[in-house]
């Protein structure tokens, strides 16, 4: 072998990238969402509103439904049991898929902050309002805002990926 194949072969290697980071990644993720969560439920009272921008206020909701508050009559119980098995098929993705573990650990930390207020309260803490005259977007958290964005980054990687010749 010469040594321009050597090093050819050498960097088509994958290198062994350790899953830890990305799992402190969700960590940090979550623990910003709990504490955004638990300053709104000690300073804030339930539905008070306090305007920050033209377009944005802050104000505590309590959603017992899943994203933007819809199906609230499948339980608390059946989005625990989906938010579980979804941490647990997520943390097995940043193990296995090398390729997409920024996207997975920003999906894990958002469904461990949602999953904790399910498990503690029975519903999730909502708070971020933006609006556009009187059209609100449903109030939404910080848990909410990394499962988005990494399900965007899904989204775009999938769409802008390079086809395989296989």
């Amino acid at each position: 072998m010469n040594q321009n194949t050597e090093d050819r072969s050498q960097k088509l290697e994958v290198k062994h990238v350790s899953p830890i980071p990305f799992f402190l990644i969700a960590l940090f993720i979550f623990i910003l969402d709990q504490l955004t969560k638990y300053l709104i439920k000690t300073q804030v009272s339930l539905f008070e509103v306090i305007r920050i921008l033209p377009f944005f206020n802050i104000i505590y909701v309590e959603n017992t439904g899943s994203a933007f508050g819809m199906f609230k009559g499948l339980g608390n119980t059946f989005f625990i049991i989906i938010a579980l098995a979804a941490a647990v098929f997520v943390s097995v993705l940043i193990i296995r898929d090398k390729q997409n573990r920024p996207a997975f650990s920003f999906i894990l930390g958002g469904a461990a902050g949602n999953l904790t207020d399910r498990i503690i309260y029975g519903y999730v803490i909502d708070f971020l309002d933006f609006y556009i005259g009187r059209f609100h977007w449903p109030a939404f958290n910080v848990a909410d805002s990394a499962l988005t964005i990494g399900i965007l980054f899904l989204m775009i990687k999938t769409v802008f990926r390079k086809p395989t010749n296989n």
